[in-house]
């Protein structure tokens, strides 16, 4: 997990629901009455989680000092450095976390992939305090999911997965978990807010609750008054370590398909597409003639991946996938990590001014990723020719030819053509939109530009358009991505 303002902290809140058993709490003047009922028949489902690392052995102890014989210290030294003893192990590192029962039957228990990451043993205690020898069955980082087996003859009570999309900003939802190994706590809040994006993975779609969760509730679920599992509790923000009524759940319709593969494969398969996106802002939906900031902007396309062979290219905006709308840039990847692998889906995206259809067949995200193709970057980053230096005042930059004195100086790439900024305007829009010299412009509104004239030809047909911004693919750093500048009135 990653931080947000202060600290994100990991959090873990075991939260379980009862097949085929409504339970609502009485309410008063719109409020519950109370959660007992429903707390008394959650508890069972859920379970503490704790894992240990191998001890390691400590090297190279200090000796003893040394003191004069008879020194009263000597005496406490030689025991305590016979207790302590070189290469004796150290405590093993230790992990506590929440979980709940998925499948009574099989023995299936889910929690966070945090809460056991790198364990050498995982133990799992029932509410009644029984405790059993767990076994992982896999893991996911993206979604901080794990599935863990247990065999036993203790009885188990299964949760419910609810549905994660019915809930709204304002329902009550009720959390159990281990919050500092204490076990079987109950909390309540509400559903603070919906989708947000903590920036601690690529599918960041979390609920938000005030419901006081804090360490160890990790890996238990949210539920709904319905006694379903509409989340699992995954991060806190808290700048003190306690709990301040902000804390992240992973939503269960996110969750469910990672959890089934988990089981299935012990590992996840997710559909791939074989692009690296961005966000469409007004400028550069405006640069591109789209009607308003959607979709996906493509900033570069993987070669030989699904979304070359169905023809897309950088520059395009994908603005629907397999039927579904993508209303922003964060929606794509998601849909497409949930389209089976395989399977050809139709897709809508936007080109010189007007929206395409193609049919791109979707791959294996982790094939691609053991193969070393999910960072490739655009191998067609145009060509570039040779002419003299341009200043460009209605951006505030000055492009040229890319010479060998260039290449050396700003570390750029054999391969890497286009035009050199080789200075930027102070307060102009190319400095306020982060462009710097040694930044390479490969092309201008999707048009190659091989020398500084086109840069300027291309620049000046887009203001005599109407157009208040141009869009440029910038190449820097062995990275390419998408910028737009806003036209001054110059």
């Amino acid at each position: 997990m990653r931080t947000i303002f202060s600290t994100l902290i990991f959090v873990l809140t075991l939260g379980l629901t009862l097949p085929a058993m409504t339970v609502r709490a009485h309410a008063t003047e719109g409020q519950p009455a109370g959660f007992a009922d429903l707390a008394e028949r959650l508890l069972p489902s859920v379970v503490n989680i704790s894992s240990t690392q191998k001890p390691v052995e400590v090297e190279d102890f200090p000796d003893m000092p040394h003191f004069p014989p008879g020194s009263p210290f000597e005496d406490f030294f030689e025991e305590f450095m016979g207790r302590r003893g070189h290469g004796m192990p150290s405590i093993p590192p230790a992990s506590l976390g929440s979980g709940f029962i998925i499948d009574a039957q099989n023995g299936y228990v889910v929690t966070n992939n945090h809460v056991v990451k790198d364990a050498d043993e995982v133990r799992v205690t029932f509410h009644d305090d029984a405790t059993v020898e767990a076994e992982v069955v896999g893991r996911d980082e993206k979604t901080d999911l794990a599935v863990l087996k247990i065999d036993t003859k203790h009885k188990m009570t299964a949760a419910t997965f609810g549905d994660s999309d019915k809930m709204r900003v304002g329902d009550w939802i009720v959390a159990i978990g281990n919050p500092f190994g204490l076990g079987g706590t109950v909390t309540a809040g509400i559903v603070s807010a919906q989708q947000r994006d903590i920036n601690a993975g690529p599918y960041d779609d979390f609920i938000q609750t005030d419901a006081s969760i804090n360490r160890g509730n990790s890996g238990g679920p949210m539920f709904d008054l319905d006694g379903k599992v509409i989340g699992i509790n995954t991060a806190i923000f808290s700048p003190s370590g306690g709990s301040v009524g902000i804390g992240f759940a992973i939503p269960s319709n996110l969750a469910k398909p990672v959890i089934d593969q988990l089981i299935e494969f012990g590992r996840t398969r997710r559909g791939w597409l074989g692009v690296r996106i961005q966000s469409v802002t007004e400028e550069i939906a405006d640069s591109l003639g789209l009607d308003k900031e959607r979709g996906a902007l493509v900033a570069s396309i993987t070669p030989e991946g699904p979304a070359e062979k169905a023809g897309l290219e950088a520059g395009d905006i994908i603005l629907e996938f397999a039927g579904r709308k993508v209303d922003e840039m964060r929606d794509l990847p998601r849909m497409v990590a949930e389209t089976p692998i395989g399977k050809e889906v139709e897709l809508s995206y936007w080109r010189d001014g007007k929206a395409h259809q193609s049919k791109v067949t979707v791959g294996e995200l982790e094939k691609a990723e053991d193969e070393g193709l999910v960072e490739a970057t655009t191998e067609e980053d145009d060509d570039g020719n040779k002419a003299g230096g341009i200043t460009i005042e209605t951006v505030g930059m000055t492009v040229d030819k890319i010479n060998k004195a260039d290449r050396e100086e700003f570390n750029i790439a054999d391969d890497v053509d286009g035009l050199v900024i080789t200075a930027i305007e102070p307060m102009s829009e190319a400095a306020e939109k982060g462009l710097i010299a040694g930044d390479v412009i490969v092309e201008i509104n999707q048009q190659a530009v091989t020398a500084p004239k086109d840069a300027s030809e291309i620049i000046g047909k887009a203001k005599k358009a109407g157009r208040n911004s141009v869009l440029l693919l910038v190449h820097r750093d062995n990275d390419v991505r998408f910028v737009a500048l806003r036209l001054a009135d110059k």
